[in-house]
């Protein structure tokens, strides 16, 4: 099908040069209306702790970065227009699950797609990532910040429902950058190691810390009950940076932020994964903010991050994305431990323990599928 892309529903229009592209036919036929749906599908059964056939799995990343079809979809159309075209939207993020059988689709976007549909100047520059243009650290770069409603994003509303349209059984993931990360961004004028121009105003002026946040937490909040009503089955709130935090500054500044969005989408009955990078000390925290999976980072052991939650919780992850470029013989003895490392857990959803790298051969990532379903069968 032909896409416009000059007008991708939002200011991606107004920053970007009109491309028309043509879409593959799509090859992924909904199921039947006799299937069962995406909310007692396997990946949300195992995300409630229910009994499920096999291991569900997804990896983040997974739509786009390493499919040869990604790329060509995407050459020549920045990274902003492309998460605002719906028919764009969808493709991208069905594709995966065409090539991999996935048992979940993730929702193709950005943590900063809310910030810019709210109207932050910003921009998703190759090869280093969201840049803002004026950072914030004043009060008055809060004025900057409005709140976000469906009424902002009609484009995401439109992508997630004709996703779901054409993904039938298998469930769509929503997904959110969490208020911490999203500030990180918007102080520090883009990615960071250090994060030292976030930490100056955390420590330095703790009220506009949390007046920030708590601005982000209803952006993030809204953008998540956006796409669950219009038909999300789960979704994932993204603390990529939290890491950089040692536990008691978690608690003190981020994690009432977090569990604001959390708590938020809590009356829409969809299962909610919390995930941060480095996070290790912060996996009980996390937890607690108001997950009903908690995301593991390949750095601690589903064995461990399960001690760590007291087994109250279903578990994500957790296979190094490194190792996928392992000699088959080791990246198979690894997968079978992860699945069987998440047994101990009350649920399991297999994934990486952090996004696809871009140079990942997809056809591994399809052996990796099949061998968590085969081993994992009950």
């Amino acid at each position: 099908m032909p896409v416009d892309l000059g007008t991708p529903g939002g200011h991606a229009a107004a920053a970007c040069e009109d491309r028309t592209v043509t879409l593959p036919a799509a090859s992924h036929d909904p199921s039947p209306t006799s299937s069962p749906s995406p909310s007692e599908s396997i990946l949300v059964r195992a995300a409630r702790g229910e009994q499920v056939p096999h291991t569900p799995v997804w990896f983040m990343r997974q739509a786009g970065r390493s499919l040869p079809e990604y790329r060509a979809l995407r050459e020549g159309v920045p990274m902003l227009q492309a998460c605002r075209t719906p028919d764009l939207v969808t493709e991208i993020t069905v594709q995966p699950v065409r090539r991999h059988g996935v048992d979940a689709a993730i929702f193709f976007s950005d943590i900063v797609v809310p910030l810019h549909a709210v109207g932050v100047d910003l921009d998703i520059v190759p090869g280093t990532g969201p840049v803002v243009a004026q950072p914030f650290r004043t009060r008055a770069d809060l004025d900057r910040l409005p709140e976000l409603t469906p009424e902002t994003v009609p484009d995401i509303t439109q992508a997630v429902r004709q996703t779901v349209s054409e993904l039938g059984a298998t469930p769509l993931i929503g997904f959110a950058g969490a208020p911490f990360t999203l500030a990180s961004y918007l102080v520090e004028g883009g990615p960071s190691k250090t994060h030292q121009h976030t930490k100056a105003l955390m420590y330095g002026d703790p009220e506009l810390w949390n007046d920030l946040c708590a601005r982000l937490a209803q952006i993030s909040g809204a953008f998540l009950r956006v796409q669950a009503e219009a038909g999300a089955s789960a979704v994932q709130l993204f603390d990529s940076w939290v890491g950089a935090l040692p536990r008691a500054d978690y608690l003190r500044f981020v994690e009432p932020h977090s569990r604001a969005v959390l708590e938020g989408v809590a009356d829409l009955g969809v299962p909610r994964i919390h995930f941060g990078v480095v996070t290790g000390e912060l996996l009980p925290d996390m937890a607690a903010a108001g997950a009903d999976v908690i995301g593991v980072d390949y750095r601690v052991s589903l064995t461990d991050a399960v001690a760590r939650t007291g087994g109250r919780y279903a578990v994500q992850g957790n296979l190094d994305p490194a190792l996928v470029f392992a000699p088959w013989e080791a990246l198979e003895a690894k997968v079978r431990d992860v699945v069987e490392q998440g047994r101990q857990a009350p649920g399991h959803i297999f994934n990486l323990g952090h996004g696809v790298l871009p140079d990942t051969d997809p056809t591994v990532l399809t052996r990796v599928v099949e061998l968590v379903h085969e081993v994992s069968a009950r």
